[in-house]
């Protein structure tokens, strides 16, 4: 059994390491890619039952987002974005415990031992995809914020030269947007690679039926740890845009 915090690299694109965990990001994409061409061709006056099981889940994302932002408007403007993390980090999540990841692989010389790399692994068990996704949230987040209220009504929540409190404020508000992205990689890196632990190590120790639990159990994170993310990307896009509405 051998356990490997760093996502192990796989082969070279004009020498550009591609790691298993990109890999499996790339897997999501075109999955996602795939499942919405599909749906785009066939959408229809009367839905089928694939049509009307996606208008359901839409209707209440869109429901969820309205309680946040307190307008329909205004939900239906920041959809595509936050269903768009949502539905990434989810499918990232979940094909990442299909059978198979995590368990082929090949057989390679470090430092003298033979170690087995996978060929693909849980995206988010790499702080890289992590801490790429918080990155990118939190820069739309201030997209935004700018597009809503003006380029200087939103630097003065950081800069401002009012009073020393406002200015000291603004200082605490910076320090903020940096623990925003380290808080929202950390804790979906955290959860989704301690839960590949545990289906290393139970799948080691009892490789039949006791396993099975704990599959269930990380189908309910990767969902809770997509919606949190998500949510909490609606609360600071509100706030962002606060003074606009």
């Amino acid at each position: 059994m051998h356990i490997e915090i760093s996502a192990e690299k796989i082969f070279d694109i004009f020498g550009f390491p591609v790691t298993n965990t990109l890999l499996m990001a790339w897997l999501a994409v075109a999955i996602l890619g795939f499942v919405a061409f599909r749906i785009y061709s066939k959408l229809s006056i009367i839905p089928s039952f694939v049509q009307n099981i996606l208008e359901f889940v839409m209707e209440k994302i869109l429901d969820l987002m309205e309680g946040i932002f307190g307008s329909r408007e205004i939900s239906e403007k920041y959809f595509p974005v936050i269903a768009t993390i949502f539905l990434f980090i989810i499918v990232s999540n979940w094909i990442g415990i299909l059978p198979g990841i995590g368990s082929i692989g090949f057989i390679e010389k470090s430092s003298g031992k033979e170690v087995f790399v996978p060929f693909f692994r849980s995206a988010a068990s790499d702080l890289n995809f992590t801490l790429a996704i918080a990155i990118s949230a939190v820069v739309l987040v201030h997209i935004f914020g700018i597009l809503a209220i003006g380029v200087r009504k939103h630097i003065s929540k950081f800069i401002s030269f009012k009073s020393p409190i406002d200015f000291f404020v603004g200082l605490l508000e910076f320090i903020s947007e940096i623990a925003k992205m380290i808080s929202f990689s950390v804790r979906l890196f955290g959860n989704v690679f301690a839960g590949e632990v545990l289906l290393v190590v139970t799948a080691f120790l009892v490789p039949y039926l006791i396993p099975v639990p704990f599959l269930m159990l990380e189908l309910f994170v990767g969902f809770i740890q997509a919606l949190v993310f998500s949510m909490l990307t609606m609360v600071f896009i509100s706030i962002a845009i606060a003074e606009h509405r």
